[in-house]
């Protein structure tokens, strides 16, 4: 098989990998659940090289991702459950149901007004799949999300019926509400360290509910953090080698006085 590839030449490919006898053996032994990790590692480096602005590598990346779809979609054919093409079908009739003021009808001028027919179609489809009505707005919220993730999804959800500060001070309130009682355990007698997981967890909740406020992500707040972090602290190694030959040879406070050298410069 030779270049110009498309789509199809994906399908071949894959199945020309997945053929008995013929095909890849460490493909041959893949099944839906040993894949899902490299899924998730492909989308988080599809995520990663967006947060680059990488652009060149996003394209590789992004046809790591596709190739995990037709995996998916081969491993289906296989047993007789759907093809690739089907797939396509429904995420496109999905996509038309859900936004008729393109391609229907329906007037909807603001983005309140498209979320809110967004979150109304959701909930038709949510019933329609488990034939129950009245089903509970949180159905269907992967448990396997990153917890930061799952948190946001399940607010946003929250407040797409109403359950929701007026406003980001509300919110704000609250976390200084939940410091408070993590201090509280902290400061008691005797800690319990269940009780004190639980009030942290209060927070953290509480702090993704502040950052969506704010219409932040906060999985993307946190990774800013996280980056800011280790390129701080790497700087600060680095002066510690020059003056000291390693963080291992120094005390804390002499530690502290290369971090906020580091700050400082910034």
């Amino acid at each position: 098989m030779k270049p110009p590839y498309n789509i199809e030449s994906l399908i071949q490919i894959m199945q020309a990998l997945r053929t008995p006898e013929t095909g890849c053996p460490w493909d041959l032994k893949q099944n839906y659940k040993t894949i899902v990790p490299y899924t998730l590692e492909e989308a988080y480096e599809v995520a990663d090289a967006i947060e680059r602005e990488d652009y060149a590598e996003l394209k590789g990346e992004l046809g790591d991702l596709l190739f995990q779809v037709i995996f998916y979609c081969q491993l289906a054919q296989e047993e007789g459950r759907f093809e690739f093409e089907q797939v396509v079908e429904s995420i496109c009739e999905k996509l038309v149901r859900r936004h008729p003021h393109v391609f229907g009808d329906l007037a909807l001028a603001t983005d309140e007004e498209i979320k809110a027919n967004w979150e109304k179609e959701k909930q038709k489809e949510r019933e329609e799949k488990t034939e129950q009505v009245n089903l509970s707005v949180l159905e269907d919220i992967p448990r396997v999300l990153p917890a930061l993730s799952r948190a946001n999804k399940i607010q946003k959800r929250c407040a797409s019926v109403g359950f929701d500060w007026a406003d980001a001070h509300g919110a704000f309130v609250k976390v200084k509400e939940e410091v408070f009682e993590v201090e509280d355990e902290l400061t008691a007698v005797d800690v319990n360290k269940d009780k004190l997981a639980e009030e942290l967890g209060d927070l953290m909740f509480a702090m993704v509910n502040l950052t969506r406020k704010l219409k932040l992500d906060p999985e993307a707040v946190l990774r800013s953090a996280n980056n800011k972090f280790e390129r701080r602290f790497r700087q600060v190694e680095m002066m510690a080698h020059e003056e000291n030959d390693g963080l291992e040879n120094m005390k804390l406070d002499e530690m502290e006085v290369l971090w906020q050298r580091v700050k400082n410069a910034e």
